[in-house]
């Protein structure tokens, strides 16, 4: 009776446990919710958005993921649907629209991108604006100084023998900040006579960098006088104390703008909605008040006083056909 008895009462016990544990299993917390976003920001401000991500979304599993921007892209097409990234973040314009019409980025036309400027809007229901920015000559004065060097005035100035292996400048193959300088003298010289001028400079370049961050960091270690670079992360720098100077040469600055894209496999995930949606109401404005003052938004802000004003050069048609054509060319 007693063995009976207890068979009976441990059946019960691992019916209980089942059902309990069906009930967990079929209702996933959001503790499991995880949200891989690929970004081609620097680390600075991947490091602010995690933060803010993590306050905001305590229960999810957000990573962000540094990858440089000719990487991200091709490691998305490389992918497809099989990629685990749901948010594609702060991609330069010309590698996005590789992303285009191929089935990986989901239609995100819903989503309100009525803050940014008219000549901001998205030209395709699989993207949404990002930031806008600007390239600049960055130039390390100590470095200049300690070796008895002008600043140099002009472009044909960095092809001086004195600056060898003191520039440094990202490869256009890896980098949209690298791309926008080709494409800004192919524009304004001629494509064959850019890429003769690319040819001398490349003697006085000490390193083509993977990313755009490459040549402000060249600066920062004193490996590099002069690094063609982003407008806002040298102006950071100098506001952060570095002997830096920020200088444009005759035709203006290049420039170009970025986008952010959620994968199509993620589309429906409340937890990419929530997070793209937060993206878009918290994270745009502090991005552009900290760190990116070139924002396209209609209620711009700057915390950034040695941020300089820029005027933008002519950059051009700007296509990915002409993209294509011109990274093909590239050697370095």
């Amino acid at each position: 009776m007693n063995i009976t008895r207890t068979f009976f009462i441990s059946i019960l016990l691992t019916c209980s446990l089942f059902f309990t544990g069906c009930s967990v299993f079929s209702t996933p917390s959001k503790a499991h919710e995880k949200v891989v976003i690929y970004s081609s920001s620097e680390s600075f401000r991947n490091e602010r958005f995690q933060g803010m991500l993590n306050e905001r979304f305590p229960d999810y599993d957000i990573v962000i993921e540094y990858i440089p921007t000719g990487e991200n892209v091709a490691r998305i097409l490389n992918e497809g649907q099989s990629s685990e990234c749901d948010i594609l973040f702060d991609i330069e314009q010309n590698f996005m629209n590789k992303l285009l019409n191929k089935g990986i980025l989901a239609d995100v036309s819903s989503y309100d991108t009525s803050m940014f400027l008219d000549d901001f809007q998205p030209q395709s229901k699989e993207y949404l604006p990002w930031s806008r920015f600007s390239a600049c000559i960055g130039l390390n004065l100590d470095v200049l100084s300690q070796r008895g060097l002008a600043e140099p005035a002009a472009w044909d100035d960095l092809l001086k023998p004195e600056y060898k292996n003191l520039i440094s400048m990202p490869s256009p193959k890896t980098s949209g900040t690298g791309y926008i300088f080709l494409k800004f003298l192919a524009n304004r010289l001629g494509e064959d006579e850019a890429f003769a001028y690319f040819d001398q400079l490349a003697v006085n370049v000490l390193q083509f960098t993977a990313s755009g961050a490459g040549p402000a960091n060249a600066l920062l270690q004193g490996e590099a006088a002069i690094g063609l670079g982003m407008t806002y992360q040298i102006a950071a720098e100098i506001e952060k104390g570095a002997n830096l100077k920020i200088i444009f040469f005759a035709g203006g600055a290049p420039h170009s703008s970025t986008a952010n894209g959620i994968s199509k496999k993620s589309a429906d995930r409340a937890c990419v909605k929530a997070v793209m949606e937060y993206i878009y109401g918290e994270i745009l404005a502090v991005d552009n008040r900290e760190f990116m003052p070139e924002h396209g938004l209609k209620d711009s802000h700057n915390n950034n006083p040695y941020f300089p004003a820029v005027i933008y050069g002519d950059m051009g048609e700007n296509s990915q056909e002409i993209k294509e054509k011109l990274i093909a060319r590239w050697k370095y």
